[in-house]
């Protein structure tokens, strides 16, 4: 059954192409940011987590609740 309704489907071989594209795509793009990175940026934002912000403590007010 869902063999007829796909072969009745104009140009149902493309779609899994299309898709195929659009994830490579998206691959070599996310390596190619991985690899051109600032890697201070990436390292300060890893450490980012760990810190408990004292040292911006005097910018920041305290909430009065």
């Amino acid at each position: 059954m869902y063999k007829e309704i796909l072969r009745n489907i104009d140009n149902v071989a493309i779609w899994p192409l299309i898709s195929f594209v659009i994830f490579f795509t998206f691959f070599i793009m996310l390596l190619w940011y991985v690899f051109t990175a600032d890697k201070e940026f990436i390292s300060e934002m890893s450490k980012k987590p760990l810190q408990d912000g004292s040292e911006n403590a005097h910018d920041v007010e305290p909430l009065n609740l």
